[in-house]
């Protein structure tokens, strides 16, 4: 094996023009994939982490009330004409049973109880609709980092005090220690004091949510005791719908994951992470196609010097493996260029780019890419050396 690196490395040489085109369009390669690579997944990433900052990996709530048609007896035809049934704010029975459950199921890492219903906000004259959020604050600071999102006051609910969205905050006038009337309806109201206002970075929620305690959403909701929804934290983001249907199978209760209540935002990022692999798959192509046209090139211009080199004894397998070392060299030299190119675009990126988000770099990036072309090298020069192995070496000195 020394012998046909030691001829490889020599035709290298010889070629020294051809050979740096192809080393740098290799590293332009490599760079490519090793930069698009890390900056899909960073935008995918921040993309998650904004998505999963604003809401559990699942929910659970009280099945789906549906109609329930009486049996008729054998042989009797029947019609049916039916609306849908309107769905109440309903609790989830045996609550507390439940989460015992998920507290003790394997791949769940929080658990979280709360009361969530409609309701009015009104201050003066404004009246503003809200969605009022019951919590057991230490429970849901494990689900939803509520308290990274604070802009203003403290995160406090309980003993009359709430906290509030800053749009809704403008939209009331209200400020820290400001007074906001909630009202539920049927004569259940309550006047809380603003000891805090957060900003989720989503206008809907930052306009609409108000947090208060447990105990007092379920007075104010009507829902003494009960709670309408279980959030729950798993270890695994991507495996949160198989999750979802076995907390489903275990409880009988309705379990949505993040991944079902957010189809279109999966659908993209499948489709991100297609259009990189194709991007990878391209360019691989591209380097073997240019790795086998300069070997091509290379075997054409060293007929007589590979017909010597067979005359004096070189056999057909050892003149292949000259040329797949080539192959492979310029894979690896080119791929080790590319890679640290990569880098340098990855690490001006995050210290000059637009801050919106850091491209974080998986470990095993830079082997595969690297990987992939040395791998796309050898494959490439296969038909070369096949060629150059096959020629006959009285004809190929005399050529």
């Amino acid at each position: 094996m020394w012998i046909e690196s030691t001829i490889a490395m020599r035709f290298l040489r010889q070629g020294r023009a051809q050979t740096l085109l192809i080393l740098v369009g290799i590293a332009v390669g490599v760079a490519v994939i090793v930069f698009v690579t890390a900056l899909i997944a960073g935008l995918q990433e921040n993309i998650i982490d904004r998505t999963l900052g604003t809401q559990s990996h699942l929910r659970v709530e009280a099945p789906r009330e549906v109609n329930r048609i009486a049996p008729v007896p054998a042989g009797t035809t029947q019609l049916v004409l039916e609306d849908p049934r309107p769905q109440a704010l309903r609790p989830i029975d045996n609550w507390i049973e439940v989460q015992g459950v998920l507290d003790r199921l394997s791949g769940i890492t929080a658990v979280s109880p709360l009361v969530s219903g409609p309701a009015f906000g009104r201050r003066g004259e404004a009246v503003e609709s809200v969605a009022l959020v019951g919590v057991d604050l230490a429970r849901y600071l494990r689900v939803i980092p509520l308290d990274e999102n604070m802009v203003e006051g403290r995160l406090e609910v309980g003993s009359g005090n709430a906290v509030v969205g800053r749009q809704l905050a403008e939209d009331l006038g209200l400020r820290l220690g400001g007074k906001l009337r909630l009202d539920t309806g049927g004569g259940r109201d309550a006047v809380v004091n603003v000891a805090g206002i957060f900003e989720l970075g989503v206008r809907e929620l930052d306009a609409r949510y108000v947090y208060v305690d447990l105990k007092q959403a379920q007075s104010l909701l009507a829902l003494p005791g009960g709670v309408t929804v279980i959030d729950v934290t798993v270890e695994d983001l991507f495996a949160a719908d198989r999750m979802a249907a076995r907390v489903r199978g275990l409880t009988g209760l309705q379990a949505e994951s993040w991944m079902e209540s957010n189809a279109q935002l999966m659908n993209a990022l499948s489709s991100q992470s297609l259009s990189t692999r194709m991007i990878s798959v391209f360019v691989a192509v591209s380097v073997a196609l240019g790795i086998a046209s300069v070997l091509a090139v290379s075997v054409a211009q060293r007929t007589r010097e590979i017909g010597i080199l067979r005359a004096m004894g070189t056999r057909r397998a050892q003149m292949r493996r000259v040329f797949l070392v080539q192959g492979a060299v310029l894979g690896l030299a080119g791929s080790a260029i590319g890679a640290l190119a990569g880098l340098g675009m990855v690490a001006a990126f995050n210290g000059f780019g637009p801050k919106l988000f850091l491209i974080p770099l998986p470990p095993a990036l830079v082997p595969a890419a690297m990987a992939l072309a040395t791998i796309a090298g050898m494959g490439a020069a296969y038909a070369p050396a096949s060629r150059a192995a096959r020629l006959d070496p009285v004809e190929a000195i005399r050529g």
